[in-house]
């Protein structure tokens, strides 16, 4: 399916609603990750506030507008093909999101040297700019007070889970990483205004809240952890204190807490015994990229190798269900084989349970570009390659010791089969799934955005199986 049937089919970024005479209407594609993703309900949600109306077809759109990722080279090409073929297509384009606040090696904006006939180019996080430059070329067909929209706002996920963004930018100078020349510095939302829109999303239905940002450990340290207000008490600006908060306003929804992006810093020992009580869902997201120190610290990472097992075999005493998930990088440059079997050896002894894995790729602005040692790209995609085997053997022996437990699936799907769900180990898109059976007689029956138990009866390198 190409991109053009995609939009006309509503997948993939490209978003509807239903249309009326006169109203000037927006197309829109969305690209990136979920921090993205949220970026773009907020600029959809605006739209619809003012009154404009989101278009199923190129040329059914006034303007469109393009949320680009520009992480890395493949990500880059991706959002400069979809802003070309918007333009080709439709004609009238503003641009957001990452690649806006990118520039090529020559410090000009890769988004207007490649595309100048785009109508406005904004970074990301930038719901005011966008409207500015709707505005300017789209004028409001109304008065955005006559016309409300739910207090949860437009959503782009499914209805039984939602992204919670609780900060925006990072801290840290990750020398692969560009995030923070294009993001900015740690800026850490309200803690008011993050629990308003966690119970909103509950109050609609949702039954999984993702936290999300570039770094939740450090959420509020902005702020000085400053004296927030919720239903009336005051609570730190602290992560610690935003987990235990919405851990106990999901509590009456019987709804789940999930964690991403979270750095190994001491005070996320406070959070695993919410985990272990139930309050929040058994489950760290955390984005290690290598164990081996010398490498660690040519990528400038915060923490040692040494220093996450120790956290690791810690957090597991205290909770022994919990869940980690983690990414890494192959073939950084200077990677000599011997860390990187240093690598393997941890990821045997951490037992990480699901593990992503990228072959290092040079980003433009990257301080890793400069370091000496560059390996081939061969190598690199032997050695990601490698790693993505041990990590599937250590995923699939840890999967195979869940088979006769029972765990609380969150049913996705419906299927001739049965059904497709997650369980609390398993966050959408990036885990695996869990395949139910059909109910039978002497099981309740299910439906989609359900929350029941399963006796898991199966289980892969990825996936379980299991009966109602």
């Amino acid at each position: 399916m190409d991109r053009q049937e995609r939009y006309n089919s509503g997948l993939s970024g490209f978003f509807t609603m239903p249309e009326q005479n006169t109203i000037p209407k927006v197309g829109f594609v969305s690209l990136g990750c979920p921090k993205a993703l949220v970026d773009s309900e907020q600029i959809l949600t605006q739209l619809h506030a003012e009154g404009y109306e989101t278009a199923s077809s190129y040329d059914g759109a006034d303007l469109v507008i393009v949320n680009t990722c520009g992480f890395i080279d493949a990500a880059v090409l991706e959002s400069l093909d979809a802003i070309g073929e918007a333009l080709a297509e439709n004609g009238k384009v503003i641009v957001t999101g990452c690649l806006g606040a990118k520039k090529d090696g020559e410090g000009r904006d890769i988004v207007a040297s490649v595309h100048p006939k785009v109508l406005a180019v904004t970074g990301p996080h930038a719901v005011g700019e966008v409207m500015q430059a709707v505005h300017a070329n789209l004028p409001k067909p109304h008065n955005p007070f006559t016309d409300l929209v739910p207090p949860q706002g437009i959503r782009l996920t499914p209805r039984h889970y939602a992204y919670l963004k609780i900060s925006e930018g990072c801290n840290h100078r990750c020398s692969f990483c560009i995030i923070p020349l294009m993001r900015g510095d740690l800026v850490s939302r309200p803690l008011a205004e993050v629990m308003l829109e966690a119970e909103n999303l509950l109050k609609a239905g949702v039954k999984e809240l993702l936290v999300v940002s570039q770094d939740t450990s450090a959420y509020g340290v902005d702020l000085r952890n400053r004296t927030g207000f919720w239903n009336g008490r005051p609570m730190r600006t602290h992560m610690t204190e935003l987990c235990a908060a919405l851990g106990e306003l999901a509590e009456p929804y019987g709804a789940w807490v999930r964690l991403h992006y979270v750095y190994p810093y001491p005070h996320v020992d406070q959070v695993i015994p919410l985990m272990a009580e139930g309050r929040i869902l058994p489950y760290l997201d955390v984005p290690l990229q290598h164990a081996h120190p010398d490498v660690l610290k040519r990528m400038k990472r915060p923490a040692s190798g040494e220093k996450n097992l120790e956290c690791i075999r810690a957090w597991r005493a205290a909770c022994p269900e919990l869940t980690i998930r983690s990414t890494f990088i192959a073939g950084f440059p200077g990677e000599t084989e011997e860390e990187f079997e240093f690598l393997l050896d941890f990821l045997r002894e951490a037992e990480l349970d699901h593990v992503g894995c990228f072959a290092y790729s040079p980003v433009t602005g990257a301080s890793a570009n400069e370091l000496p040692g560059a390996l081939p790209d061969a190598v690199r995609e032997e050695r990601r390659a490698r790693l993505m085997e041990v990590a599937e053997a250590v995923s699939a022996a840890r999967l195979k010791r869940k088979v006769g437990s029972v765990m609380k699936v969150l049913v996705e799907e419906m299927t001739p089969e049965g059904g497709i769900g997650r369980s609390y180990a398993d966050a959408p898109e990036i885990d695996g799934n869990v395949f139910l059976s059909q109910p039978t007689k002497i099981s309740r029956r299910y439906k989609v955005s359900d929350i029941i138990s399963a006796r898991i009866t199966g289980a892969d390198g990825h996936d379980l199986w299991a009966e109602v």
